[in-house]
């Protein structure tokens, strides 16, 4: 690689002063709401204990809203916590809470399948850089090099129909779509190619169930996979079990998954997850017309019924 070229590359995408518009204006709208008692908590980003990182936090008081920053390294889908399974992680009452475009994806969702009602929320709204990939080295700014791959190709980087944006999108370069890309040489494969190649994915899988605990979407209180009695997915690390869960868990998202690629993120065994979420989300937009929204939708295809639904792929 050529000297420009690594210039370019570490480049930083946006300038600190950015970062500090926006830091400023989250802290001085969570502080106005719990001053006036308009909200119960504030979910947002508070700095990690090491330097450059971030972590998810519910600020209660005024006095706190100073603590919240925003950065690249506030990767997290803090839509998450309003989820009926993590209702004990916020006080009751209204909420504010923090979101990035792909964020807001997914708290529609929720808001669709009842999991929270709007007149219980107070949006604020990141125009959003993007953020570090799950392996980026953190110390550094935020570039073409530690920049997420779904952050890449983002549409969604100004958050619509919320109660407070936060900071101005300042212009960003166009980058090379690596998620797109990739997934183009996998469609180019025969279906026994691709198949060789998840199966030798999903055979690194340690069955953790980190992808399980960070999505927004499964908010079960009893996970279907934990249950023995009957036993519907085989829980133990073998090859049979873990394409079971993955396979499972893909259908289980068709239709809902928000793109936040946190399920990636965190897997210590680097299986490409959000790979797998893209390719159903295309499915389904080719077959029904239907993707997942930043609006509020009640039911998607799959879990409603039409006399007229393609019904081509029985055989």
């Amino acid at each position: 690689m050529n000297q420009t070229a690594q210039k370019t590359e570490s480049a930083p995408l946006v300038d600190e002063t950015y970062y500090a518009a926006v830091t400023e204006a989250i802290r001085a709208e969570a502080a106005r709401l719990l001053k006036e008692g308009a909200v119960a908590a504030v979910i947002g980003y508070v700095p990690g204990r090491r330097p450059g990182t971030a972590l998810p936090a519910v600020v209660t008081t005024p006095e706190r809203a100073a603590e919240l920053i925003f950065s690249p390294a506030c990767r997290n889908n803090l839509s998450l916590y309003l989820t009926k399974a993590k209702q004990d992680a916020v006080p009751k009452g209204k909420l504010a809470i923090v979101v990035k475009g792909c964020d807001l994806r997914a708290l529609a969702g929720l808001l669709g399948e009842s999991q929270i009602k709007r007149e219980n929320l107070h949006i604020i709204g990141i125009a959003c850089a993007g953020v570090f990939a799950a392996n980026a080295d953190q110390g550094l700014p935020l570039n073409e090099t530690t920049i997420a791959k779904k952050c890449r190709e983002c549409t969604v980087r100004l958050p619509a129909e919320v109660d407070f944006t936060a900071g101005a999108l300042p212009k960003l370069p166009r980058l090379t779509p690596v998620e797109a890309e990739e997934l183009a040489r996998l469609e180019a494969l025969t279906p026994a190619e691709r198949w060789a190649f998840w199966k030798e994915q999903f055979s690194r899988c340690i069955r953790c169930l980190a992808c399980r605990q960070v999505c927004p979407f499964c908010f079960c209180a009893q996970c279907l996979c934990d249950r023995n009695r009957p036993q519907a997915v085989e829980n133990s690390v073998r090859p049979a079990g873990n394409l079971s869960w993955h396979i499972v868990r893909a259908m289980h998202l068709a239709g809902r998954c928000a793109g936040c690629a946190e399920c990636e993120r965190v897997c210590p065994m680097d299986i490409p997850l959000n790979l797998l979420n893209r390719k159903m989300a295309e499915e389904l937009k080719e077959r029904f017309d239907y993707e997942a929204s930043l609006s509020p939708r009640e039911k998607g295809p799959l879990t409603s019924y039409q006399e007229d639904d393609d019904e081509s792929f029985i055989k």
